[in-house]
C-alpha cells in the first residue's frame, strides 16, 4: 500500500513538473522512464498524462503487445506493452508487476488515443543530464533516436513517440 501511494506521489511531483516545464519553458528535453528493461527518453513536447496503473479490457485477436483498452479521464484508449513490441519475446508481466507500473499517454495533438506502459518513471531530463550522445545505430528501428549516455555511463534510449505512431505496424494491432 505505501508503494503505491509513494507511486501516486511520484506521479503528482513528475506531472507538475512537467506542466512546469512546459509552461516556464525550463531547459528539461525528456520523460524518463524504464520500459522492458531498456532506459527510455520520450521527448516532453509528445508527451501526454501520466495515469497510475488502471486495469485494461483485451481486445480479442491483436498483437500480444497491444494489451487492450483502458478508461482514462473518462476516454479510451489502447495501451501498448513497448517493451514486448520492440522485443516480441520478453515475458508478460504479472498482476502484481502491473499494479506497479504507470501508463504514458500520447500527447493529444498527435489525436492517438493510445498510452505505453511504462515499468518505472525516472524523471525529467535534459541535455545537461548527459556526458555524451550518439545517433541511432544502423538496423535500429525508425522510431529510436539518439542513445545517451549519463555520467554513470548508463545508456538512455530516445523514442521519438510521433514517429512511431505513424509506423504501420504500430497503427496495425490485428494478430
Amino acid at each position: 500500500m505505501a508503494n503505491r501511494e509513494a507511486l501516486r506521489e511520484l506521479q503528482t511531483r513528475l506531472a507538475a513538473r512537467l506542466q512546469a516545464a512546459r509552461t516556464e519553458g525550463l531547459s528539461v528535453r525528456w520523460l524518463a522512464a524504464h520500459v522492458g528493461g531498456q532506459r527510455c527518453l520520450f521527448p516532453l513536447a509528445q508527451c501526454g498524462e501520466i495515469f497510475p496503473w488502471t486495469p485494461v479490457q483485451p481486445a480479442a485477436y491483436t498483437q500480444p503487445w497491444f494489451m487492450g483498452v483502458a478508461n482514462l479521464r473518462g476516454g479510451l484508449c489502447g495501451v501498448v506493452d513497448l517493451g514486448r513490441f520492440v522485443a516480441p519475446d520478453a515475458p508478460t508481466r504479472t498482476d502484481a508487476v502491473l499494479s506497479e507500473c504507470s501508463l504514458l499517454s500520447f500527447n493529444g495533438a498527435m489525436e492517438l488515443n493510445c498510452a505505453l506502459l511504462v515499468d518505472q518513471l525516472g524523471g525529467l531530463r535534459g541535455t545537461e543530464s548527459f556526458a555524451a550522445s550518439a545517433p541511432p545505430a544502423p538496423g535500429d528501428p525508425v522510431y529510436f533516436g539518439s542513445t545517451y549516455t549519463d555520467a554513470a555511463g548508463v545508456h538512455w534510449q530516445e523514442i521519438n513517440l510521433l514517429t512511431l505512431s505513424q509506423l504501420p505496424s504500430f497503427l496495425s494491432i490485428s494478430a
